[in-house]
């Protein structure tokens, strides 16, 4: 996945200003960033979720932006996304949160649509979870509802915002290899939106830095501790002295 010269203007401001980026295929790929430096607007126009105003986004070689709705559609079939909070229908089963991909794209018996559900509801540790509803789930296991659902059409590509947010430091790390897992077993480009230093660490292959509207650094979790860059040092401390505060409440 790759973007060029990537500009997105929200009420008169440049929120991404040419931006430039490829992901690497079959990585678990992470855009980091304070509140506001535009990493979340990054990860939504590369799914499609905002039209970018300039620049273009390719996966592979096919350029999603000059794409037409019925392309876009076909294209989505390969797109899998896990949404900040988990993003589940309150008044749906957790089966059916999990059909409902299936349902919109193929033409699958409902036995196939369930077969490939409990396969998913298995592989995030969820088995017999079908005929339960969200308000009856822990944080983490909304989140890994979520993932089920994003994975359900076997993706190539998935992308996910803020995975562990609202999630305790045990949980996080469980979702974190969760992502991570799936990611090498199914040969999946993944990029994950996160503030999460704990996650840059434990499963950041490729880590892209966002400061204000610029993609100001790349390289990977090991070449941050030896980064002289002054705005990305000043975010891992920030971030740091966050997580210890967190921890002594």
């Amino acid at each position: 996945i790759r973007g060029e010269n990537i500009v997105k203007i929200f009420d008169g401001r440049r929120v991404l200003d040419d931006v430039s980026v490829l992901f690497d295929a079959g990585k678990t790929n992470l855009i980091i960033g304070r509140s506001g430096s535009g990493k979340t607007v990054l990860l939504k126009s590369l799914v499609g979720l905002h039209e970018v105003d300039e620049g273009n986004i390719y996966f592979d070689d096919l350029c999603y932006t000059q794409l037409g709705f019925k392309e876009r559609k076909a294209v989505r079939k390969d797109i899998g996304m896990i949404f900040q909070g988990g993003a589940l229908l309150d008044s749906s089963t957790v089966e059916d949160n999990i059909r409902l991909p299936l349902d919109l794209f193929t033409e699958q018996s409902l036995e196939e649509k369930l077969e490939r559900v409990n396969f998913c509801l298995k592989r995030v540790n969820l088995p017999n979870a079908n005929k339960l509803y969200p308000a009856e789930l822990s944080g983490g296991m909304i989140k890994r509802v979520a993932i089920a659902r994003a994975i359900v059409l076997n993706p190539k590509y998935l992308f996910c915002d803020e995975p562990n947010s609202g999630l305790d430091p045990m949980t996080s790390i469980v979702i974190d290899n969760l992502i991570k897992e799936i990611t090498e077993e199914y040969n999946i480009t993944t990029i994950v939106n996160t503030h999460d230093m704990n996650s840059v660490m434990e499963i950041g292959e490729k880590i892209v830095f966002i400061h204000e509207g610029k993609k100001w650094w790349e390289g990977t979790k090991h070449d941050i501790l030896h980064s002289d860059n002054r705005e990305l040092n000043d975010f891992v401390f920030a971030s740091a002295m966050a997580k210890r505060a967190k921890a002594n409440m």
